[in-house]
């Protein structure tokens, strides 16, 4: 008679949802313990401010335990309060005082009277992944990024750094996927433009 199969051990995010659903003493601290660095670091990327960074995630940490029994575990806790503190963040970005969309068309490249390309730095054929594998190079990249007009800077953070669909960012921004990807492309434009002095490039 073959052996019964060994009972596995619960993943540490099964043993955390069983917790949390249960409303176990120090689930909900656990979760915070186990997430709150990485979900703070999101909220700022894409609102740019400590303290409404710090109430996006406790908002996103609120609503992911009033709304927990109705995670099926279709994905990875961790991607589920991703999208969760992405959501609250859009949502305090939306009530901001909108402001006029601004312009960025003194970041963009430009063009000869013949139609060449008129190059602004020298060294840009480098790999992104390249320059951003150095510290200097990360540092110089986010505050760039965080300079971008808020418009741009916004579906930059969504697409390239959360890694979010463009139908995704779409849907999170009420404006169609074309929108996205064009001011996804002047955002890339505009980006290289606030990087090449910080790292030294004319």
């Amino acid at each position: 008679m073959a052996p019964l199969p060994t009972p596995q051990p619960a993943s540490p995010d099964e043993a955390l949802l069983t917790a949390l659903r249960t409303r176990a003493p120090g689930a909900f601290e656990q979760l915070v313990r186990a997430h709150g660095g990485r979900l703070l670091a999101v909220a700022r990327r894409l609102l740019g401010n400590e303290e409404d960074a710090r109430d996006a995630v406790q908002d996103a940490f609120l609503n992911a335990f009033r709304s927990i029994d109705r995670f099926e575990g279709g994905s990875l806790l961790s991607t589920w309060l991703h999208r969760i503190v992405v959501n609250v963040s859009l949502m305090k970005i939306r009530r901001r005082k909108r402001k006029p969309e601004e312009s960025l068309d003194h970041l963009l490249p430009t063009f000869r009277d013949d139609g060449h390309f008129v190059d602004r730095f020298d060294g840009g054929s480098e790999p992104a992944d390249q320059r951003l594998a150095r510290e200097e190079e990360q540092a110089a990249v986010r505050a760039a990024i965080d300079d971008l007009p808020e418009h741009y800077r916004t579906v930059l953070l969504l697409r390239d750094i959360e890694g979010l669909g463009t139908s995704e960012v779409a849907e999170q921004l009420a404006i169609t996927p074309n929108a996205v990807k064009l001011r996804l492309h002047r955002a890339r434009q505009a980006l290289r433009t606030l990087v090449a002095p910080r790292l030294g490039r004319p």
